[in-house]
């Protein structure tokens, strides 16, 4: 009765807009900023990393995650109520304030620091830098055609402070994993930015996609060319196996079929290669894991 009086349907329907502004119902950018912290984690470990080290970083991808969406809608919101994609999206529609969604990126950021106090000096130290890049790349779009990159350097952040909780150091191998991650990061985003292309340019909103222009396609196979070259000299470096190199040859057929979706630039087509991006994550993952339990051909 106390719980059912607390949530009418007034403050249910709040909760459901705070949900929505933090993504909870689209967890595709939780996925693709999970799985290079997993891999930095099982890496630095070089096995299964610490389980209070797995539960914080696998509760702080989310929380951080939908802060930068909160924090994407605020500096968005002039632009979303003329976009029919975005032009729902709590804020922009009015259902929340921007002070309310200032507080909720406040209050998200501050409950991802306490579980970032609970590791090591050295990755308390990275987490203000990862807070900062959070927080400027949804006004990099404003002033710069490379706002994918920024966001490729935010999701590729939680790379050495995921390598510095479990190992108290960050290596060479844990920046070249944070330079795969933003080549693989900057490439889907373009593919996001293909999907969008046509109504940034109306809003005036910059983007690699407009950047690239009629070579948008090749720049982009390019950048995923790059990102698993990067993942193999990563393999090299750390002495990893054949299950490591299956991982990244099934990730390097995921960027082909990629290329494939966006060979008409169609905007469903460009969304659904962004989203397919998952399990391009995903398959080096299990890469990573199965090369750990079963080393084979070199791996340790």
């Amino acid at each position: 009765m106390a719980t059912g009086a607390l949530l009418t349907p007034r403050r249910r329907a709040r909760l459901a807009d705070y949900g929505r502004l933090m993504r909870v119902d689209r967890p595709i950018g939780t996925l693709l900023l999970l799985w290079p912290t997993l891999w930095a984690l099982w890496l630095a470990a070089d096995g299964f990393p610490d389980l209070h080290l797995f539960l914080i970083f696998f509760v702080g991808v989310f929380l951080m995650r939908s802060a930068g969406c909160v924090i994407n809608d605020f500096a968005d919101r002039d632009f979303d109520p003329h976009v029919r994609r975005t032009r729902d999206r709590p804020l922009a529609a009015g259902r929340v304030s921007p002070g309310e969604a200032l507080a909720l990126f406040a209050g998200l950021c501050l409950l991802a620091f306490i579980l970032v106090l609970f590791t090591n000096t050295l990755t308390i130290q990275l987490a203000f830098v990862g807070v900062l890049l959070a927080a400027a790349y949804p006004f990099a779009k404003r002033y710069t055609h490379l706002p994918q990159v920024v966001l490729g350097a935010a999701f590729g952040w939680s790379v050495p402070m995921a390598w510095a909780a479990q190992a108290g150091h960050v290596p060479p191998e844990g920046w070249l994993l944070f330079i795969a991650n933003l080549l693989w990061t900057t490439a889907y985003d373009t593919m996001y930015g293909m999907a969008d292309r046509e109504e940034d340019l109306k809003i005036g909103v910059k983007s690699t996609a407009i950047l690239f222009g009629e070579l948008d396609r090749f720049w982009v196979g390019v950048l995923q060319t790059a990102a698993v070259i990067a993942l193999f000299l990563l393999g090299l470096k750390l002495q990893l196996g054949a299950f490591y190199y299956m991982g990244i040859t099934v990730a390097a057929g995921l960027a082909a079929w990629h290329q494939l979706l966006i060979e008409d630039r169609d905007p469903r087509r460009c969304f659904e290669a962004f989203l397919h991006n998952n399990w391009f994550g995903f398959a080096i993952f299990i890469g990573i894991v199965l090369d750990r339990l079963v080393p084979l051909g070199g791996g340790g």
